[in-house]
């Protein structure tokens, strides 16, 4: 049984799936990060010093019934908030994996493409007189028994 599990293991698929899978897990921290400390610092402070990470609804006061600075202050108070300013850093950090993974599609299918093969020459043409098909070096038309201009 033991035998049978390392061959199963061993395939190139499973490999190659748990490689995806820790890579894909890695990348989604680094996108997090390029999100929450890279691109929403910016893009808040061109809307007014805005921290999207503090946006919050509070749909429950907590013990403390005071307007809540922070979101880790509402939470400490025990206030049951609506975090759209998370949500909003989610939608951003999927938007770039998305794009990511639609420009890593991309790039494989354009190693993958085949080039499509050159039309070959023609063999035949239409005589002139009678409009069968004849080979093209004919001098003559085998049907009509015309006589044809080498140009044609």
């Amino acid at each position: 049984m033991l035998k049978e599990f390392r061959a199963f293991a061993m395939r190139g698929n499973v490999v190659d799936l748990a490689v995806g899978i820790i890579i894909g897990g890695a990348f989604g921290t680094i996108v997090t990060s390029l999100v929450n400390d890279i691109l929403m610092p910016p893009i808040g402070l061109l809307l007014g010093n805005v921290d999207f990470s503090n946006l919050f609804l509070v749909i429950k006061p907590g013990v403390i019934d005071i307007p809540y600075a922070t979101l880790a202050d509402a939470q400490a108070a025990g206030a049951v908030t609506l975090n759209y300013g998370i949500f909003i850093n989610t939608i951003v950090s999927f938007l770039i994996v998305a794009l990511a993974v639609f420009f890593l599609i991309r790039g494989i299918n354009r190693l993958q493409a085949k080039p499509e093969p050159e039309a070959p020459a023609p063999e035949t043409k239409a005589c002139a007189f009678c409009a069968m098909e004849i080979p093209i070096k004919a001098n003559r038309c085998p049907y009509c028994t015309s006589e044809l201009d080498a140009g044609k």
